[in-house]
């Protein structure tokens, strides 16, 4: 049945469904990068946003140079500074790289949420004695996650599909593993569009948790349903 899939000289189906599992044993480390470098990108980017509001203009100057030169700059070349030129290990260097570029683009998404928001809601708060860390904490932050949210998750599947990268610095995720299953078949074709397809299918997944997220935060919906 696989051969009725096969076109000769370009796609050898028997040979894509075989090499399926040697490839999948990267999805641990894929998994592993996008989750770590991710949540750290949230927290950097979050107080790049913070230091891009303040009154401060040496902060704000230093974060918005920050935000622009990582926006600015391929992440391959970011990998490859920490990696060759710092000497990282090549784990520690794939998921600082993918943290310090990630959070220049979470940070963006945390401004423009940030702004969205009432600035009559700080003054509230404020006026019920609450301090600045708890007015972002609890008043602010959720707000801006729920406004963002379809942002992040674009840059959820990004870093995602930019772990591939890190197999140029031989950390041993589902890209690596199909460069050894091509290699040993000497079929490069048939491996990547292999790939191509499972790197597909596992945005599919993250997407349909991020669109089941963002029904959970629809507030305005809920209450529509409750009223009605």
């Amino acid at each position: 049945m696989l051969h009725d899939f096969t076109i000769p000289g370009f796609f050898n189906a028997p040979l894509a469904w075989s090499s399926v599992p040697q490839i999948l044993k990267g999805l641990p480390m894929s998994v592993y990068l996008t989750a770590v470098a991710f949540l750290c990108a949230l927290i950097l980017g979050l107080f790049l946003t913070l230091a891009q509001l303040s009154h401060w203009r040496l902060l704000h100057g230093i974060a918005r140079c920050y935000i622009s030169f990582m926006r600015g700059v391929p992440m391959l070349v970011v990998l490859f500074i920490v990696y060759f030129g710092f000497g990282a290990n090549a784990l520690p260097a794939a998921i600082i790289s993918f943290t310090v570029v990630s959070s220049a683009f979470v940070s963006e998404v945390f401004r423009s949420a940030f702004m969205g928001i009432d600035p009559g809601q700080y003054e509230a708060a404020y006026s019920l004695g609450l301090s600045y860390p708890k007015v972002i904490r609890y008043i602010i932050l959720p707000q801006a996650l729920r406004i963002g949210l379809p942002a992040l998750g674009n840059i959820l599947l990004d870093m995602f599909k930019s772990t591939s990268l890190a197999a140029m610095i031989t950390v041993s995720e589902m890209f690596m593993q199909a460069k050894i299953v091509a290699g040993a078949n000497q079929d490069y074709m048939t491996i990547y569009i292999t790939i191509a397809i499972l790197y597909w299918l596992c945005c599919v997944v993250l997407t349909a948790g991020q669109n089941w997220l963002e029904r959970r935060l629809d507030y305005d919906r809920h209450a529509k349903q409750a009223t009605n």
